[in-house]
C-alpha cells in the first residue's frame, strides 16, 4: 500500500492517479455510450430495433436514469465512509455496471429496465468513490491537487470521446442493442486494472473510517436499515401512485427535491458543531446550487441537443457522434487548464469565480444555438457548426466547474464525511440531469429559439448575480480554524 507523499511517477503526480485515470475512463465509456443512444433507442421505431416510446415517455425515463446515476452517489459515498471503504465500493460498482450493460443486450422491456437499474446502482457506488480516492493521493495543501483532478478529468473524457463513436455507430448503423456488450467488456477491463493497481493507493481507501465509539457504530447500522427500508417504501409508493413513466418522473422530482432539502439542511444545521467546518459546509451548499443549474443546461447533450442533432442537423454522420465533440475539445484543453492553474498559483481565480465563468459559458452555448435554431423553420436542417460551437463553449465552462468542483469538495469535506460530501456534489449533477431530461419534453411544445434562448439567458443572469457574492464565499472557503 502506498502513502500520501511527493510521488511524481505519473506526469508529476502520484502513481495511483494512473490507475484511477483508466478506471474512470472505462466507466465513462459505458456511461457516455449509453447517454448517446438511450433516448434515440427508446424513440426509434420497433421495426428498426428500437422500443417505440413517445418523446414524452422516453424523456421521462431518461431523466430518471440520468439523475439516479448521480443521486445514488450520495448513499454510495456514505456506504464507503461507514461500511465498505472506497476501494470495495469501486469494485462492486464496476461489476454492477458491467452486468447491467450485458443484460441490456438481450431484447425485451424487462431486461432493459433491470439493466438500467444495474448501471444506476453500480455508478452510484463507483463514481463518487473513485473521485474521492483521487483526493486521498494528495496532502491538504498540495498545489498539484487541482491539476491532478484536471488530468483525471481528461481520462473521463477520453472514454466519453470514444464511446459515442463506437457505441453510437454500432447502435445506429448495425443494431441498437450491439453497443451494450461493448460497454460491458470495457468496464470489466477497467475493473481488472483497478484491482491490480490497488497497491498504489494509500491505506485509508481500503476500509471505512472507524466509528468513534460503539454507539456511533450501532447508529450507522440503524441508519443503513432505515435507508434501505425507506428506499423500498418510496419506490413502491411512487410506482403504485404513478405507474406511467411520466407520472414516475413527476413523483421522483418531488422526492428529489425533498432529499435535496433534507441533505442540505443537515449540512447547514447538523453537519458539525465546529464553526470552521460549518462555514465550509455552507460553501458546499452554495456551490451545490450553481452546479445544479450548470448541469441542468450542460447535460441536455443527451436530451434536447441529441434530438436537435437527430432531427434538425444535416446528416453527415450518425447523430450520436456529435456528443464526442465535447470530449474532442476537452482532451487538448484539459492539460492547458491544468497548466494554467499551476502557473497562476495563488493568483488563479477563486472557486466561486470559476463557477461563475462556467455558468456564463454554458449560457453562451445556448445563445449561440438559439441563432442556429432560427434557421430550422419549415423543417430545414442546419450546418453542424451550430452544435459544434455549442459544445465548444460548454466544454470551456465544464473545465471551469467540474474538475474544480471535485477538487473543492475534497478540500471542504471533513475527513469523516469525505465520501458523503462528494456524494452531495454528485447530487447536484443528479438534480441537473433530472431537470435537463425533463426539458426534452418541451422540445416539441416550444419554438426552439425560445427554448434555447430562455435557457441561455437564465444561466447568464444567475452567473452575474452570483459574481456579486463570489468574494465572501471565497473568504468562507479560506477561513482558518
Amino acid at each position: 500500500m502506498a502513502t500520501v507523499n511527493n510521488d511524481t511517477a505519473f506526469f508529476g503526480h502520484p502513481k495511483g492517479l494512473s490507475t484511477l485515470f483508466f478506471t474512470e475512463m472505462w466507466e465513462r465509456f459505458s456511461y457516455y455510450g449509453l447517454r448517446a443512444i438511450l433516448l434515440l433507442y427508446m424513440v426509434a421505431d420497433p421495426s428498426t430495433g428500437g422500443l417505440g416510446f413517445s418523446i414524452a415517455k422516453a424523456s421521462a425515463i431518461y431523466s430518471l436514469y440520468a439523475s439516479m446515476n448521480y443521486l445514488l452517489a450520495l448513499p454510495g459515498g456514505w456506504l464507503a465512509d461507514k461500511f465498505l471503504g472506497l476501494r470495495n465500493c469501486v469494485l462492486i460498482g464496476g461489476l454492477l455496471i458491467a452486468f447491467g450493460n450485458g443484460l441490456m443486450f438481450f431484447p425485451g422491456h424487462v431486461t432493459f429496465y433491470f439493466g438500467l437499474a444495474g448501471i444506476v446502482f453500480g455508478t452510484g457506488l463507483l463514481k463518487t468513490n473513485a473521485s474521492t480516492m483521487v483526493g486521498t493521493l494528495y496532502r491538504e495543501n498540495d498545489n498539484r491537487r487541482d491539476s491532478g483532478f484536471s488530468i483525471y478529468y481528461m481520462g473521463i473524457n477520453i472514454g466519453a470521446l470514444v464511446s459515442p463513436l463506437v457505441v453510437g455507430y454500432l447502435a445506429q448503423r448495425v443494431n441498437w442493442r450491439y453497443g451494450f456488450p461493448v460497454a460491458s467488456l470495457f468496464m470489466i477491463i477497467g475493473i481488472v486494472q483497478f484491482y491490480l493497481g490497488s497497491k498504489n493507493f494509500p491505506e485509508r481507501v481500503f476500509k471505512a473510517v472507524p466509528p468513534s465509539d460503539i454507539f456511533e457504530q450501532q447508529s450507522n447500522k440503524k441508519w443503513l436499515q432505515y435507508g434501505i427500508a425507506a428506499m423500498i417504501a418510496i419506490a413502491a409508493a411512487i410506482f403504485l401512485i404513478s405507474p406511467t413513466a411520466e407520472g414516475l418522473a413527476d413523483s421522483f422530482g418531488a422526492v428529489l427535491l425533498t432529499i435535496v432539502i433534507a441533505v442540505l439542511g443537515f449540512l447547514l444545521f447538523k453537519g458539525s458543531p465546529n464553526a470552521y467546518e460549518r462555514r465550509r459546509l455552507a460553501v458546499v451548499c452554495i456551490l451545490f446550487f450553481i452546479s445544479t443549474l450548470f448541469w441542468s443546461s450542460f447535460e441536455q447533450a443527451g436530451s434536447t441537443l441529441n434530438l436537435f442533432a437527430e432531427q434538425n442537423t444535416v446528416d453527415l454522420f450518425p447523430s450520436t457522434w456529435y456528443q464526442s465533440f465535447n470530449s474532442a475539445f476537452l482532451i487538448p484543453l484539459a492539460p492547458l487548464f491544468a497548466a494554467l492553474w499551476i502557473r497562476m498559483g495563488d493568483r488563479q481565480p477563486s472557486v466561486p469565480i470559476k463557477f461563475t465563468i462556467a455558468l456564463i459559458f454554458v449560457g453562451l452555448g445556448y445563445i449561440w444555438l438559439m441563432f442556429g435554431s432560427q434557421l430550422t423553420t419549415g423543417g430545414a436542417k442546419v450546418s453542424p457548426i451550430w452544435l459544434i460551437g455549442t459544445y465548444f463553449l460548454h466544454t470551456v465552462g465544464e473545465l471551469c466547474l467540474s474538475p474544480v468542483g471535485l477538487s473543492a469538495m475534497t478540500k471542504l469535506a471533513p475527513a469523516r464525511m469525505a465520501g458523503f460530501i462528494m456524494g452531495v456534489f454528485f447530487m447536484s449533477i443528479a438534480s441537473g440531469n433530472y431537470i435537463g431530461g425533463r426539458l426534452a419534453s418541451l422540445y416539441e411544445k416550444l419554438p426552439l429559439p425560445q427554448l434555447f434562448g430562455g435557457i441561455g439567458a437564465f444561466c447568464i443572469v444567475v452567473a452575474l448575480v452570483f459574481a456579486c457574492f463570489a468574494k465572501p464565499v471565497a473568504r468562507m472557503m479560506e477561513s482558518e480554524k
